[in-house]
């Protein structure tokens, strides 16, 4: 028994030429990524103690935090002060150190900014303190690129095995700029980059990954079942035909991140801000981007592949008479 959805997102039989505006979906997608690109090596981006190496303090002030008292307590110690930012309330901050050469210097630094606070500000605490080495935080990054760069080879392998290879070229070539995008709202908003954003933009991936799939899936259906129509035709439809599963699943996960980005905390709502930036950019990517190179790439070979095969004709010989005997 089929039962039909109360409310749609799209109504049945719609019909809208996204080919149309192919090439310029391609090149507004590829200027973004361009713009992304620069922002990565300026300003860059702001690299969290997973991949910059140092220390980082979170205190809690009796009261509001007065920060020129804590950049005066911290100069007396000269520990190399990398930034002092608010972290969530008003008395709540966030110290960056360098880091130090070994352990025990570590060990001693902090325990000399905890006393110079103290002094400073009475009744300051110290509620959480992270230090990680120049070389574990290299090694880190190198670790975090990587996973991405193994991510997306399994994803074209994956899809050149399930699909043709015109679908894993397109689906790839997608999610570098998918990838480059996020990067450079990492870059535009100063959120940290650490582990943590490598695991977003890992998310990103799979979730934008999935979008695509649900649309190639419906392209080699519908390359079975309309043998004669035109590829860029069947695109649009295909497209059509998965867009209310498309923005149905982008709005329930936009919607259920939403509340994590803005009430979840310094803690999670820079992931929650990254997955959202992903929603949308997926969901575009999957219909603006993927669905046109795949045009481009496959306008002659998908069809030529799938074409109906008509059997030869092959004509009889000629029947050969007996001469007749007088």
């Amino acid at each position: 028994m089929f039962i039909r959805p109360l409310f749609r997102i799209v109504p049945d039989g719609t019909r809208i030429q996204f080919m149309r505006g192919r090439v310029m979906g391609l090149v507004v997608s590829a200027v973004l990524s361009t713009a992304s690109i620069a922002l990565f090596f300026y300003p860059g981006l702001n690299l969290g103690i997973d991949f910059s190496g140092g220390i980082v303090m979170e205190v809690r002030t009796p009261g509001p935090a007065d920060f020129t008292k804590i950049r005066a307590a911290l100069a007396s110690e000269h520990v190399g002060e990398q930034g002092v930012q608010r972290f969530g309330d008003a008395n709540q901050v966030l110290i960056r150190l360098q880091s130090q050469p070994t352990e025990a210097a570590t060990q001693q630094a902090v325990g000399r900014i905890r006393a110079a606070l103290e002094k400073a500000e009475p009744g300051t605490r110290v509620m959480r303190t992270d230090a990680v080495g120049a070389s574990v935080s290299a090694e880190l990054f190198r670790n975090g690129l990587l996973a991405l760069g193994i991510s997306l080879l399994m994803i074209l392998v994956y899809i050149w095995f399930r699909f043709e290879w015109q679908f894993a070229v397109g689906a790839v070539v997608t999610l570098i700029l998918d990838v480059t995008k996020a990067v450079g709202f990492l870059a535009l908003t100063g959120i940290e980059f650490d582990l943590v954003m490598v695991a977003a933009i890992l998310t990103v991936i799979g979730y934008s990954t999935n979008d695509k799939v649900v649309v190639y899936d419906r392209v080699r259906e519908n390359l079975r079942k309309y043998k004669t129509m035109p590829l860029r035709q069947l695109i649009d439809l295909s497209i059509n035909e998965t867009l209310n599963r498309t923005l149905g699943t982008s709005m329930t996960v936009f919607l259920a991140s939403l509340p994590l980005a803005l009430f979840g905390g310094a803690s999670i709502s820079g992931f929650a801000w990254v997955m959202l930036f992903g929603i949308v950019v997926g969901t575009s990517s999957s219909i603006f981007i993927a669905a046109p190179i795949l045009l481009f790439l496959g306008e002659n070979r998908l069809r030529r592949d799938n074409a109906p095969t008509v059997a030869p004709v092959v004509k009889a010989p000629p029947s050969i008479k007996a001469p007749r005997t007088k």
